[in-house]
């Protein structure tokens, strides 16, 4: 073979997809998969498709069982208990009630996505090394809190109150961020207001702020009642944040997100090298490497806000 063939061959050897390079997995193994939200939302198709690319095939050789707590804390922690007792190789926990109610009943692998600060919310020691069962992919931190709050104040005409909207049964995290926010708040001269929620009734009561902004905390409670919950922030016209991209595509105003299709993309690397035989304490927990501004146009229209061109051109998706 000469040097032009050698180069060529090396050429198409790294062109190669990851899974086309790794030993393909013969043995049937099992994925359980917990999440607090409902499938259609942050659903199979991404995880299923980047553990084909590993190599990991559904009814082939890896057996996936799904469970979602639709955002109610009691359904979640049963369905961990029915995972737990399927015995699965590794779990894969969505949100943070996922991962706390698969932590308190197993010492298996789990590897996390969209969770807030692990550190400070006890599921690693740090993120370089997590030296637990438990590694994954991060979403949001306390000083992005701050970056919703300044987000929402460059919209005219300007709020001075915001109302923080979190159920504290699915967002145990809260506290961290409304720390960050109401500091943030102070550099501002904004007014914070925690604004908890639980159930149908208190997303109605929204309706009665009428005095201010809305930042809505990341929360899969509020994710899956979305509806209510635009419906009654469209109420009041009142300009929000959000802290994903689906609401601003179902009439929220703003959300500055990661892409959480993205996070089970790469959260499949790590149960694959966990399946292969890797330990959780070895695998370092990585931060999100893009957010995304999204605004809808409409929504300002119809409540009756302004958006400075400068906000505006820093957008990456305009819904016009």
């Amino acid at each position: 073979m000469n040097r032009r063939e050698c180069l060529a061959l090396l050429g198409a050897i790294t062109a190669l997809a990851p899974s086309a390079l790794a030993q393909q997995p013969t043995t049937m193994r099992r994925l359980g998969v917990l999440t607090v939200t409902e499938d259609d939302v942050i659903g199979q198709a991404p995880l299923a498709e980047a553990l084909a690319a590993h190599g990991w095939k559904e009814t082939a050789n890896l057996q996936i069982d799904w469970r979602s707590g639709d955002g109610d804390r009691q359904r979640t922690a049963k369905f961990a208990e029915e995972l737990v007792a399927l015995k699965p190789d590794v779990l894969f926990a969505i949100g943070t009630p996922s991962v706390e109610e698969l932590q308190k009943r197993t010492a298996a692998p789990i590897v996390f996505a969209v969770i807030t600060d692990p550190v400070s919310q006890g599921f690693v020691k740090n993120l370089a090394h997590p030296g637990g069962n438990i590694t994954g992919f991060t979403d949001y931190d306390g000083p992005l809190a701050g970056k919703w709050l300044d987000l929402l104040t460059q919209i005219q005409p300007r709020v001075s109150r915001v109302f923080v909207v979190y159920n504290p049964a699915t967002a145990p995290f809260a506290g961290l961020m409304l720390h960050a926010i109401e500091q943030a708040g102070r550099a501002l001269h904004v007014t914070v207001e925690p604004a908890p929620v639980h159930d149908a009734v208190s997303l109605a009561a929204l309706a009665s702020h009428r005095d201010g902004g809305f930042l809505v905390l990341p929360d899969f409670f509020t994710m899956a009642n979305r509806a209510p919950l635009l419906a009654a922030i469209a109420q009041v016209r009142a300009p929000a944040m959000f802290w994903s991209r689906i609401f601003v595509d179902e009439g929220g105003l703003m959300a500055y997100s990661t892409d959480s299709a993205e996070q089970l993309r790469r959260a499949a690397s790590y149960i694959d090298r966990i399946l292969r035989g890797a330990q959780a304490a070895d695998l370092p927990v990585q931060n999100p490497t893009k957010f995304e501004l999204a605004i809808n146009l409409k929504t300002a229209k119809a409540i009756g806000v302004t958006l400075p061109p400068s906000l505006l051109a820093t957008a990456n998706d305009v819904i016009e």
